[in-house]
């Protein structure tokens, strides 16, 4: 009996395969327990729209990445901390912080887990994070470190 499966099941397949078991193993296991449903016309046909459906979406996330790399190349995030002499912050700059500005200022909504800081910044000036968007698309933010 072929089946579809709706989840993942150990030494079977992966979710959304179309497999061939037993019908005791379908109709005792799979379909009982919600891991599998029958590879009817009317399941093959769901699954193969659900599966362009989900292309279509990946899709559009990579282009709106893309777009959300470009609108970062354009911005720069002020982030002002306090400096002793010759310009020494007391502390760094963190990726919360910084995410936290670009809200503030220009109303860009990132993860602070999505920036990446090379090097601690731990002194004013202007420098250059990295914030991955996506698996395939990184952009740049420049962040100014100013004193407070």
């Amino acid at each position: 009996m072929k089946v579809i499966l709706l989840e993942d099941v150990k030494s079977l397949g992966k979710k959304g395969d179309v497999v061939d078991v037993s019908d005791g193993y379908a109709k005792n296991f799979l379909i009982t327990k919600k891991k599998g449903v029958e590879a009817n016309n009317k399941n093959l046909n769901d699954l193969k729209l659900k599966k362009a459906n989900d292309e279509k979406v990946a899709a559009q996330n990579l282009q709106d990445a893309k777009d959300m790399a470009a609108t970062l190349e354009e911005k720069t995030v002020v982030v002002k901390l306090k400096a002793g002499e010759g310009g020494k912050t007391f502390g760094s700059v963190s990726s919360k912080e910084i995410a936290e500005e670009a809200l503030k200022q220009h109303g860009l909504d990132i993860d602070k887990k999505k920036i990446v800081i090379n090097d601690p910044i731990k002194s004013l000036g202007t420098y250059e994070v990295t914030v991955k968007l996506h698996p395939k698309v990184t952009g740049k933010l420049k962040v100014k470190v100013e004193e407070e």
